[in-house]
Order: C-alpha cells, then structure tokens, then sequence
C-alpha cells in the first residue's frame, strides 16, 4: 500500500503540480540571434526605430570581463554589438584586456606589454568579484572567431594599433563587424584612418559640454558621414540633447553610455534597475538609439518589452 500510494504521489505531482520554469519566467523569452550582416545594416539605418544594444567589456556580470565567454553570452542573448579592448603584448600581438595592467583581471601583476602572448597565456582571469576562474586572456584574434558572423564588435583602446588589427579582421574574415571610435578631429581620421573607411565606420565620441561640440559633429557627418556618434554629457538640460533627432536626420545613430553617471549625468543602468522608464525610456525619448550597457539582458527585456528590440 506504502508503495502504491507513493506512486500515485509522484504521478499527481508529475502531472499537476511541476510547472516548466518558462511557465513561471514573465521575461521575454530570447530570440534567435540576427546575422552579422543583418546588424550592420541595422547600424547602417540611423533613422530605425530598433535601439541597439552594446554590451560594455562583454556579459561581465556572468563571466570575465572581455572574456571569450562574455562574448558567447552576449552573442546567446541577442545582443547587437559587444565592445573590448584591445592592448599589445611586448611581441607585439594584440590581446583583449581593459586594463594597461594584469593587476585588477587576472592572476599576476604587472604592464600587458611587459609580457609576451605566450607568458600571459598561462595566466587566468578573474571574474567581477575578483575570484580567479578558468577563464584565459583571449587574443584579438580568437576573440573574433568566437564574434564571426553571429555580432558586431567595437574595438576600444584599439587605434593606435589599428593597422595590426585590421590585418586580424582579414584574417579572420571579420572587417564588415567591427567599429571603431576615437576622440580626434576629422582631419585625423581622414588623414590616418581614411584608408579604412569604407569597410570599418569610425564612431567619432563628442562631449556635448564641449563648446564646439556643434561644429566637430556638423564637420565629421559633412566630412565622413559616421555610421553614429558617441554622445557624453553631465548635464541632463544640455540643449544638445534636443537635437539628437537632427543628427539622426542627418545620417547618424546616436550612442549614449548608461555605464555610470559622469558619462551620461546619471541616467545610468543602476538607476534603471528600480525604475527603467526614468532611464532608458527619458533617453529614447530625446532620440538615442543606440545605448551602452553593463546590464545587457537588463536591457534587453526593457527594450523588448516596449516593442523596440526584436
């Protein structure tokens, strides 16, 4: 009888009592994620309503910063672009680490280009909470055939070597994913960027404080006609922030950072966690349509949420 009616038990429960866990996950539910190609002409419409998302250093949260897996999880989720960093090893191989240093990421100390690659390939990174992992320091290279034709990819710290890089992005068949960016006038970029142009758009980042900030916007889309602009601002009655939609008009998305206060006078993703319409709803109001975050599947939901994110 024990027997029987412990059985009959496990069948009611089977049956009536265990849900699937998508039965009780209200979040929308992730998505297949679009083609490489298919988000640069996403990138390449900057009047589109779709906003994209970046996710900054990679899904950090969930895996070592600029990590290969912090790129694997952005690429699972649906994530449009994810941003690393680039630095150089004394042998002069390209590496992704944010820091000059190995200090804060991984298990060693000292300057990335004290090291050779193959001396930083022993050592492993440590995740947010500073704990080590298995998790190794991945080359610029490896880390754009994990984005091949799945992401697109926006190069920081990554001028200076940019020459080195694009011969990786070749390599790997990866030149249409990549954007690169800079604080440096036109001319510059023309001068020694212009080369490049045509395969790899240059995201010009602008202080909307700064005074001229105007006229370097109105030069780089006569000049070079950018793919978007990386807008910094501290204050948030800025009457720049009213003519995002002009640049838009113009032919440019519109980046904004919601990393941490100073780049964005406090509409920032920790903020957003309590109430995200104060945040990210106030900045796709005045025309952003392209946001960097440190809470990508955050974000994600929100914007699905709204319509705005397929």
């Amino acid at each position: 009888m024990k027997t029987l009616y412990l059985v009959v038990v496990l069948v009611g429960l089977l049956t009536f009592g265990c849900k699937s866990k998508t039965e009780y996950n209200d979040q929308p539910k992730s998505k297949d994620p679009l083609s490489a190609q298919a988000l640069r002409e996403k990138l390449l419409s900057p009047n589109a309503s779709e906003v994209l998302i970046i996710a900054h250093r990679g899904d950090w949260r969930n895996a070592p910063e600029n990590s290969l897996q912090a790129i694997a999880n952005c690429i699972n989720m649906g994530v449009d672009m994810v941003e690393i960093d680039v630095r150089m090893t004394r042998d002069s191989q390209l590496v992704i680490i944010h820091d000059a240093t190995l200090d804060r990421t991984t298990t060693d100390k000292g300057k990335v280009r004290d090291w050779t690659l193959d001396s930083l390939k022993t050592l492993y990174l440590r995740n947010g909470a500073g704990h080590p992992t298995h998790h190794r320091i991945p080359t610029l290279k490896e880390a754009m055939l994990t984005a091949k034709d799945k992401i697109l990819v926006n190069l920081d710290k990554c001028y200076e070597y940019f020459d080195l890089a694009y011969k990786v992005l070749q390599e790997t068949g990866t030149t249409d994913q990549v954007v690169m960016k800079g604080k440096v006038p036109v001319k510059e970029v023309q001068e020694s960027f212009g080369q490049y142009l045509d395969e790899v758009p240059f995201m010009p980042i602008v202080d909307l404080e700064w005074a001229d900030a105007d006229e370097i916007i109105s030069a780089y889309q006569k000049e070079i006609h950018p793919a978007a602009f990386e807008l910094l601002f501290s204050n948030a009655d800025n009457p720049e922030l009213e003519k995002f939609y002009e640049i838009r008009k113009n032919g440019s998305r519109v980046w904004v950072n919601t990393l941490w206060e100073s780049l964005n006078a406090g509409y920032e993703d920790d903020m957003a966690v309590e109430n995200p319409d104060s945040i990210y709803g106030f900045l796709i109001e005045k025309g952003v349509n392209m946001i960097q975050t440190d809470r990508p599947e955050f974000l994600l939901n929100y914007l699905r949420s709204k319509g705005l994110h397929n």
